[in-house]
């Protein structure tokens, strides 16, 4: 099943999850590095996956590879 890469998937926030997932990134930004620092993180990340799951079909699909190889060539930076 296609799917248009361009179309938006809310993903709803409280504001401490918006916090711990704004520091968790931050880090990563600077850092270039992933490491969870508190189990808060851990959390947060956690309930977007879930957020993510029932609101994608893709991973679902039968194609989800190929959904996915589109997904990230649509948002890749070009050198």
């Amino acid at each position: 099943m296609p799917t248009n890469t361009n179309e938006t998937v809310p993903v709803v926030l409280s504001r401490a999850q918006a916090l711990v997932l704004f520091e968790f990134l931050s880090r990563f930004s600077e850092q270039r590095q992933l490491d969870i620092r508190d189990p808060a993180e851990q959390r947060v990340l956690w309930d977007i996956l879930a957020d993510l799951e029932s609101a994608l079909p893709e991973p679902l699909a039968h194609d989800y590879d190929q959904q996915l190889q589109r997904a990230r060539e649509s948002i890749r930076d070009t050198v």
